[in-house]
Protein backbone atom coordinates (compact mmCIF):
# COMPACT_ATOMS: atom_id res chain seq x y z
CA UNK A 1 0.00 0.00 0.00
CA UNK A 2 1.17 3.27 -1.08
CA UNK A 3 0.34 6.72 0.64
CA UNK A 4 1.05 10.36 -0.44
CA UNK A 5 2.01 13.06 2.11
CA UNK A 6 -0.06 16.73 1.80
CA UNK A 7 2.45 19.70 2.10
CA UNK A 8 1.76 23.38 1.02
CA UNK A 9 4.07 22.58 -1.67
CA UNK A 10 1.82 19.70 -3.26
CA UNK A 11 -1.76 20.87 -1.83
CA UNK A 12 -3.39 22.17 -5.14
CA UNK A 13 -2.83 19.18 -7.25
CA UNK A 14 -3.82 16.57 -4.23
CA UNK A 15 -7.06 14.97 -3.80
CA UNK A 16 -7.37 15.57 -0.01
CA UNK A 17 -11.79 15.31 0.66
CA UNK A 18 -13.88 12.20 1.82
CA UNK A 19 -16.20 12.52 -1.27
CA UNK A 20 -15.27 15.57 -3.16
CA UNK A 21 -12.87 15.55 -5.81
CA UNK A 22 -13.03 19.38 -7.67
CA UNK A 23 -10.77 21.87 -6.28
CA UNK A 24 -14.15 24.82 -7.54
CA UNK A 25 -15.52 23.58 -4.64
CA UNK A 26 -16.35 25.57 -2.37
CA UNK A 27 -15.88 22.43 0.26
CA UNK A 28 -12.40 21.84 -1.48
CA UNK A 29 -11.67 25.26 -1.53
CA UNK A 30 -12.46 25.50 2.39
CA UNK A 31 -10.47 22.44 3.31
CA UNK A 32 -7.41 23.43 1.47
CA UNK A 33 -7.30 26.82 2.49
CA UNK A 34 -7.40 25.47 6.76
CA UNK A 35 -4.89 23.14 5.82
CA UNK A 36 -2.67 25.53 4.22
CA UNK A 37 -2.56 28.08 6.95
CA UNK A 38 -1.89 24.55 9.30
CA UNK A 39 1.01 23.18 7.89
CA UNK A 40 3.35 25.58 9.64
CA UNK A 41 1.87 24.86 13.10
CA UNK A 42 2.82 21.14 12.48
CA UNK A 43 0.17 19.53 10.48
CA UNK A 44 0.44 16.69 9.01
CA UNK A 45 -1.98 15.16 6.47
CA UNK A 46 -1.50 11.55 4.99
CA UNK A 47 -3.35 9.64 2.60
CA UNK A 48 -3.68 6.44 0.52
CA UNK A 49 -2.85 6.67 -3.34
CA UNK A 50 -6.43 6.15 -3.67
CA UNK A 51 -8.14 9.14 -4.06
CA UNK A 52 -9.87 10.16 -0.82
CA UNK A 53 -10.37 6.75 0.72
CA UNK A 54 -7.86 6.62 3.58
CA UNK A 55 -5.86 9.07 5.73
CA UNK A 56 -5.01 10.17 8.85
CA UNK A 57 -4.56 14.18 9.99
CA UNK A 58 -2.51 15.25 13.02
CA UNK A 59 -0.87 18.01 14.68
CA UNK A 60 0.81 19.17 18.15
CA UNK A 61 -1.89 18.93 20.46
CA UNK A 62 -0.80 22.49 21.38
CA UNK A 63 -2.24 23.77 18.01
CA UNK A 64 -5.29 21.87 18.06
CA UNK A 65 -8.35 23.32 17.66
CA UNK A 66 -9.71 22.15 20.32
CA UNK A 67 -9.78 23.04 24.26
CA UNK A 68 -7.58 20.51 25.38
CA UNK A 69 -4.06 20.45 27.95
CA UNK A 70 -2.26 18.15 26.17
CA UNK A 71 1.22 19.67 26.28
CA UNK A 72 3.51 17.40 24.38
CA UNK A 73 1.11 15.03 22.55
CA UNK A 74 0.21 14.96 19.33
CA UNK A 75 -3.43 15.50 18.60
CA UNK A 76 -5.09 13.24 15.98
CA UNK A 77 -8.13 15.15 14.04
CA UNK A 78 -9.40 12.26 12.16
CA UNK A 79 -7.96 8.99 11.26
CA UNK A 80 -10.75 7.63 8.08
CA UNK A 81 -10.86 5.21 6.09
CA UNK A 82 -13.89 4.01 3.95
CA UNK A 83 -16.49 1.38 4.00
CA UNK A 84 -14.66 -0.76 1.17
CA UNK A 85 -11.15 -0.59 2.14
CA UNK A 86 -12.32 -1.33 6.00
CA UNK A 87 -10.12 -4.50 7.40
CA UNK A 88 -7.12 -4.24 4.77
CA UNK A 89 -4.74 -2.63 7.19
CA UNK A 90 -4.89 1.54 6.48
CA UNK A 91 -5.93 2.23 9.59
CA UNK A 92 -3.25 0.66 11.09
CA UNK A 93 -0.48 2.13 8.48
CA UNK A 94 -1.50 5.72 9.21
CA UNK A 95 -1.87 5.11 13.06
CA UNK A 96 1.66 3.37 12.75
CA UNK A 97 3.42 6.49 10.54
CA UNK A 98 1.45 8.93 12.95
CA UNK A 99 3.26 7.18 16.03
CA UNK A 100 6.69 7.09 14.38
CA UNK A 101 6.44 10.45 13.11
CA UNK A 102 5.54 11.44 16.71
CA UNK A 103 8.14 9.31 18.68
CA UNK A 104 10.94 10.84 16.19
CA UNK A 105 9.56 14.27 16.73
CA UNK A 106 9.99 13.68 20.75
CA UNK A 107 6.17 13.62 21.21
CA UNK A 108 4.78 12.15 24.59
CA UNK A 109 2.10 10.58 23.41
CA UNK A 110 -0.92 10.73 21.07
CA UNK A 111 -4.63 11.70 21.59
CA UNK A 112 -8.09 11.76 20.24
CA UNK A 113 -11.79 12.20 20.80
CA UNK A 114 -13.99 9.31 21.12
CA UNK A 115 -17.65 8.51 22.86
CA UNK A 116 -18.14 5.17 24.92
CA UNK A 117 -20.66 4.34 22.01
CA UNK A 118 -19.48 5.21 18.52
CA UNK A 119 -21.01 8.56 17.31
CA UNK A 120 -20.43 9.81 13.73
CA UNK A 121 -17.29 11.52 12.93
CA UNK A 122 -15.84 10.08 16.17
CA UNK A 123 -13.09 6.98 16.55
CA UNK A 124 -14.48 4.06 17.12
CA UNK A 125 -13.75 3.22 20.86
CA UNK A 126 -13.05 -0.37 20.65
CA UNK A 127 -10.70 -0.09 17.67
CA UNK A 128 -8.44 2.73 19.92
CA UNK A 129 -8.57 0.32 23.07
CA UNK A 130 -7.39 -2.69 20.29
CA UNK A 131 -4.47 -0.43 19.62
CA UNK A 132 -3.48 0.16 23.18
CA UNK A 133 -5.58 3.80 23.84
CA UNK A 134 -7.59 4.49 26.74
CA UNK A 135 -9.76 7.15 28.19
CA UNK A 136 -8.43 10.04 30.11
CA UNK A 137 -10.92 12.39 30.67
CA UNK A 138 -14.76 12.79 29.77
CA UNK A 139 -16.92 15.87 29.62
CA UNK A 140 -20.45 15.42 30.52
CA UNK A 141 -22.26 15.29 27.05
CA UNK A 142 -19.99 11.60 26.52
CA UNK A 143 -17.84 12.64 24.53
CA UNK A 144 -13.98 11.37 26.17
CA UNK A 145 -10.68 12.23 24.91
CA UNK A 146 -7.99 8.99 24.82
CA UNK A 147 -4.42 8.86 24.94
CA UNK A 148 -1.60 6.51 23.78
CA UNK A 149 1.00 7.78 26.10
CA UNK A 150 4.52 6.51 24.31
CA UNK A 151 6.30 6.33 28.42
CA UNK A 152 4.61 5.81 31.70
CA UNK A 153 5.56 8.89 33.41
CA UNK A 154 3.46 10.67 30.67
CA UNK A 155 0.88 12.96 32.19
CA UNK A 156 -2.20 12.40 31.00
CA UNK A 157 -4.31 14.92 28.38
CA UNK A 158 -7.67 16.62 29.34
CA UNK A 159 -10.52 18.53 28.35
CA UNK A 160 -9.91 22.68 29.39
CA UNK A 161 -13.05 23.80 31.82
CA UNK A 162 -14.90 25.49 29.15
CA UNK A 163 -15.53 22.21 27.55
CA UNK A 164 -15.69 19.96 30.27
CA UNK A 165 -19.85 20.69 31.04
CA UNK A 166 -20.87 21.46 27.34
CA UNK A 167 -24.08 24.66 27.96
CA UNK A 168 -24.53 27.84 25.69
CA UNK A 169 -26.49 30.65 27.54
CA UNK A 170 -28.52 31.51 24.91
CA UNK A 171 -31.90 29.93 23.47
CA UNK A 172 -32.81 28.77 20.06
CA UNK A 173 -29.99 26.81 17.66
CA UNK A 174 -26.51 27.85 18.42
CA UNK A 175 -24.34 25.66 16.19
CA UNK A 176 -20.29 26.18 16.95
CA UNK A 177 -18.22 24.86 13.99
CA UNK A 178 -14.63 25.16 12.22
CA UNK A 179 -13.67 25.34 8.78
CA UNK A 180 -11.25 22.02 9.36
CA UNK A 181 -14.23 19.81 8.27
CA UNK A 182 -14.86 20.64 4.41
CA UNK A 183 -18.52 19.71 4.55
CA UNK A 184 -19.25 22.63 6.65
CA UNK A 185 -18.61 24.84 3.55
CA UNK A 186 -21.61 24.14 1.81
CA UNK A 187 -24.11 22.57 4.45
CA UNK A 188 -23.88 25.24 7.45
CA UNK A 189 -25.19 27.86 4.63
CA UNK A 190 -28.00 25.71 3.47
CA UNK A 191 -29.05 24.81 7.11
CA UNK A 192 -28.91 28.88 8.12
CA UNK A 193 -31.17 29.50 5.12
CA UNK A 194 -33.69 26.87 6.07
CA UNK A 195 -33.98 28.06 9.63
CA UNK A 196 -34.70 31.39 8.67
CA UNK A 197 -37.57 30.45 6.27
CA UNK A 198 -38.87 28.52 8.23
CA UNK A 199 -38.65 30.89 11.26
CA UNK A 200 -36.45 28.77 13.50
CA UNK A 201 -34.07 30.75 15.95
CA UNK A 202 -30.26 29.48 15.00
CA UNK A 203 -27.23 31.19 15.09
CA UNK A 204 -23.96 29.74 13.43
CA UNK A 205 -20.64 30.72 15.26
CA UNK A 206 -17.42 29.79 13.17
CA UNK A 207 -14.55 29.28 15.01
CA UNK A 208 -11.87 31.42 12.92
CA UNK A 209 -8.79 31.03 15.10
CA UNK A 210 -6.89 28.36 17.33
CA UNK A 211 -7.53 30.75 20.13
CA UNK A 212 -11.50 30.58 19.36
CA UNK A 213 -11.88 26.76 19.32
CA UNK A 214 -9.39 26.19 22.46
CA UNK A 215 -11.98 28.39 24.47
CA UNK A 216 -15.15 27.10 23.03
CA UNK A 217 -18.12 25.51 25.15
CA UNK A 218 -17.85 21.79 23.65
CA UNK A 219 -14.83 19.45 23.41
CA UNK A 220 -15.95 18.77 19.46
CA UNK A 221 -15.45 21.89 17.49
CA UNK A 222 -15.68 20.72 13.87
CA UNK A 223 -19.44 20.68 14.34
CA UNK A 224 -21.38 21.65 18.00
CA UNK A 225 -25.00 21.91 17.77
CA UNK A 226 -26.99 23.30 20.78
CA UNK A 227 -30.52 23.73 21.85
CA UNK A 228 -31.98 25.96 24.26
CA UNK A 229 -28.25 25.62 25.90
CA UNK A 230 -28.62 22.05 25.81
CA UNK A 231 -25.36 20.27 23.54
CA UNK A 232 -27.38 17.95 21.12
CA UNK A 233 -25.10 16.62 18.52
CA UNK A 234 -21.74 16.74 16.23
CA UNK A 235 -23.60 15.11 13.02
CA UNK A 236 -23.39 17.36 10.55
CA UNK A 237 -26.88 18.72 9.14
CA UNK A 238 -28.57 19.37 5.68
CA UNK A 239 -31.80 21.26 5.47
CA UNK A 240 -33.72 17.84 5.43
CA UNK A 241 -31.74 16.28 8.62
CA UNK A 242 -32.38 19.81 10.25
CA UNK A 243 -35.79 20.63 9.99
CA UNK A 244 -36.89 17.15 10.95
CA UNK A 245 -35.08 17.76 14.12
CA UNK A 246 -36.73 21.02 14.58
CA UNK A 247 -40.18 19.44 14.70
CA UNK A 248 -39.56 16.97 17.41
Amino acid sequence: MEYIRVTKENLEKEHICCAISDNRDVQVRSKKAWLAERFDDGLVFLRSTERGKCFIEYIPAENAWNPIEAEGYMYIDCLWVSGSFKGHGYSSDLLRACIEDSRTKGKKGLCILAAEKKKPFLADPKYLKYKGFSVCDEADNGVQLWALPFTPDAAPPRFRDCARHPHVDEAGYVLYYTSQCPFNAKYVPIVERAAEEHGIPFRAIHLASREEAQRAPTPITTYALFFDGRYLTNEQMNDTKFLKLAAR
